[in-house]
């Protein structure tokens, strides 16, 4: 059986349009359905979505049958209260705020936090000492230091100040060494001398140099402000003990040698070198083993010397004997022998009486005994 394209159009004609519109109707209440379906879906969760791809199911709104809390009211404003402005602080125009950074102006960077004081600044107080602190020092050649005060002055336990003249620009641990050496063992050295202790003669403290100023040295301790070079101390009645003062008495001396060599890492004097030999240096250098250096060698007193010119001739004094010739002795009184001397003739020797020309003769002199 075979067929045709005319033949199918005449016998078919009137059944396909009605297919085709049923088809139509069809489609579109497939269409309807699909949708219905979705929108169904969305209020209840898939079963069988595993992987989570579905449309979440809305959470039901939740009715609750308690009565809600009761938010409290403020309250009531003090009478006493100072009255609130309205009205904000007219701001001018095109300045920015001082609460708020500039837009073009960098954010000033914060202040760095303060530094907290050491144990040895809280424990010299100005009941032992009178000293400031001062800003750190940082020099070229690691010279300087931290924790730097400036002492002007020690203050005794009778509440006496011993001013430090010039004040001395040391370390804390430094200058609390000096005080405690003046109140603890100099004020009962100057109270066996009958007065107490009014000045500190500092010959020098802080200065950024080599040891015993020789370029190219070793940096001293005095370049990081921990020595201290001391000639005397003076007392309150103007005497001065002077430290390298040979004429003062060798048991005082020898006291403040023994006192300072206890206390200090380094004591150097005269007869260490000839750099020390008028005052006494003294610092808390660090060494291995906690090594001491004590060079000071303590003098005797120096010797009385005899005047150059002799003491002049009591009046009550015996005459002076004399050598004098024998012609002259007997009318020589009371030192009268030079001049008799001078007046008498030469003596004639052995040429004048051969008639050779004779010599001239020499006065007669003194002798000293």
């Amino acid at each position: 059986m075979s067929f045709s394209l005319p033949d199918f159009r005449r016998k078919w004609s009137c059944r396909g349009y009605m297919s085709a519109g049923a088809a139509m109707v069809t489609a579109a209440l497939g269409l309807s359905l699909v949708l219905a379906e979705r929108a169904e879906a969305r209020k209840y969760a898939a079963p069988l979505d595993i992987f989570g791809f579905g449309t979440p199911r809305p959470r039901a709104t939740v009715h609750s049958t308690k009565m809600p809390a009761r938010i409290p009211l403020p309250k009531p404003r003090p009478e006493e209260a100072p009255k609130a402005t309205d009205e904000a602080p007219p701001e001018t125009e095109g300045k920015p705020s001082p609460d708020k950074p500039s837009a073009n102006k960098p954010a000033e960077a914060a202040p760095p936090p303060e530094k907290q004081p050491s144990a040895c600044r809280l424990a010299l107080t100005e009941e032992i000492a009178v000293a400031p602190s001062i800003p750190d020092i940082r020099g070229p050649g690691a010279c300087g230091g931290e924790d730097l005060v400036r002492l002007e002055a020690i203050v005794l336990p009778d509440r006496r100040k011993v001013a430090v003249k010039p004040a001395a620009i040391l370390r804390c641990t430094m200058a609390s060494a000096i005080a405690d050496w003046v109140r603890k063992d100099m004020v009962p050295v100057a109270a066996s001398l009958g007065s107490t202790i009014s000045d500190l003669d500092n010959f020098d403290s802080f200065e950024c140099r080599g040891r015993n100023r020789v370029a190219g040295a070793m940096l001293s301790e005095h370049g990081k402000a921990n020595a201290l070079d001391v000639r005397a101390i003076k007392l309150a009645n103007g005497q001065s003990i002077g430290l390298t003062d040979r004429g003062m008495p060798r048991d005082v001396r020898e006291r403040v040698l023994h006192s300072v060599c206890a206390r200090f890492s380094t004591v150097l004097g005269p007869g260490s070198d000839w750099y020390h030999e008028d005052h006494i240096h003294l610092d808390l250098a660090q060494r291995r083993n906690d090594y001491r250096i004590c060079q000071w060698n303590v003098w005797d007193p120096l010797p009385q010397v005899a005047p150059l010119l002799p003491a002049e001739r009591p009046e009550e004094a015996p005459p002076r004997e004399v050598a004098a010739r024998p012609e002259a002795k007997e009318g020589a009184k009371d030192g009268t022998d030079d001049e008799a001397a001078q007046k008498s003739p030469a003596p004639v020797g052995k040429s004048a009486a051969n008639g050779s020309k004779a010599e001239p003769h020499k006065p007669a002199t003194k002798k000293r005994r």
